[in-house]
């Protein structure tokens, strides 16, 4: 596992209540998960955005909660149980080079992820492979670790992916892309 990328260890600091005031799921997400749908959480951690969709999505939504570590998918899967929205998660263990198959998405979700990975382009391809024509991708990077240029750089990786930018949702402390699949 690479450096970079935030350990189980600390997974604790990915929930704390605190954390909804600058990163509120609900307002981040409001309008572009709906129920019914299936969406993924790529590098979910131990659940911060996957439980608010798996509410968004409804009883006959899916989630794909995607992550790296097997022990960040463990805790999502306690929280996910205590929550009683297991049935609506399906937890994917992703290697570090590819996400593996995934099934047709809605929307996806990339939350200060995508700077972690080895293979950015790869990953952004391997996205818009999964989802469905018209369907979305929110990429969000922190501004602490991405700078202006290398979030620049990013956008034309997911473009040439075949994603076209269709907005700028403000998100605190944080650069963010919202992409279709054309």
């Amino acid at each position: 596992m690479s450096e970079d990328v935030c350990s189980a260890d600390h997974a604790g600091w990915c929930t704390i209540p605190l954390r909804r005031l600058w990163t509120d799921p609900g307002r981040i997400l409001r309008g572009l998960v709906d129920e019914g749908q299936t969406v993924a959480d790529l590098g979910c951690g131990p659940g911060f955005f996957t439980l608010p969709m798996a509410r968004m999505v409804g009883p006959h939504g899916r989630v794909i909660a995607v992550d790296l570590q097997a022990e960040m998918l463990a805790k999502l899967k306690v929280r996910a149980e205590r929550a009683s929205l297991d049935s609506r998660i399906h937890l994917h263990q992703c290697s570090a080079d590819s996400l593996g198959e995934l099934p047709s998405l809605d929307f996806a979700l990339a939350f200060f992820m995508v700077h972690e990975v080895p293979d950015p382009a790869r990953l952004l391809g391997e996205v818009t492979g999964a989802l469905r024509e018209g369907g979305r991708l929110l990429l969000v990077e922190p501004n602490g670790h991405v700078n202006a240029a290398a979030f620049g750089e990013t956008v034309k990786l997911a473009q040439a992916a075949g994603l076209e930018p269709v907005g700028e949702p403000r998100v605190r402390f944080s650069r963010a892309r919202l992409f279709v699949a054309r």
